[in-house]
C-alpha cells in the first residue's frame, strides 16, 4: 500500500479524551494490518476498543488513527483542543485534502 495522509491521536493516558493528536505520513505492512508512524507500530483493535481503533504493539498504548476529512473535522468526536501537522505533509494536507493551498504555511489544522 502507498504511505497515505491521516490523523493519529493518542487516547491511553489522557484526560477529557485530549489526547496529543497529529497529521503525518503513515505507511503499513504489506498485509495493511499494521500501520506505521515515527515509532509507533500500530495494529487494528477490530472494534474492539471504546474511543480507539489501534493498539501500540510496543507500549500498549491506544490511539485512533482514521483519514483526514476534507471538512478539517478530524478529531475523534470525543477528542478536543489542537491538532499538529508535520511539516513534511503540510502543503500535501491543505492542498490536495483541505484545498486551502493559502494556508500550506499553517502548523495546526
Amino acid at each position: 500500500m502507498q504511505p497515505r495522509i491521516m490523523y493519529i491521536e493518542q487516547k491511553s493516558n489522557v484526560i477529557d479524551d485530549r489526547g496529543p493528536a497529529r497529521i503525518g505520513r503513515v505507511t503499513f505492512s504489506k498485509t495493511g494490518k499494521t500501520l506505521y508512524y515515527r515509532d509507533l507500530k500500530l495494529q487494528s483493535l477490530k472494534g474492539a476498543g471504546g474511543g480507539a481503533n489501534y493498539l501500540d504493539l510496543d507500549t500498549g498504548e491506544e490511539y485512533w488513527v482514521s483519514g483526514c476529512k476534507k471538512n478539517g473535522e478530524d478529531r475523534h468526536w470525543a477528542g478536543g483542543g489542537p491538532v499538529e501537522i508535520d511539516p513534511d505533509v503540510r502543503e500535501a494536507y491543505w492542498a490536495e485534502i483541505r484545498n486551502q493551498p493559502q494556508r500550506a504555511h499553517e502548523p495546526r489544522a
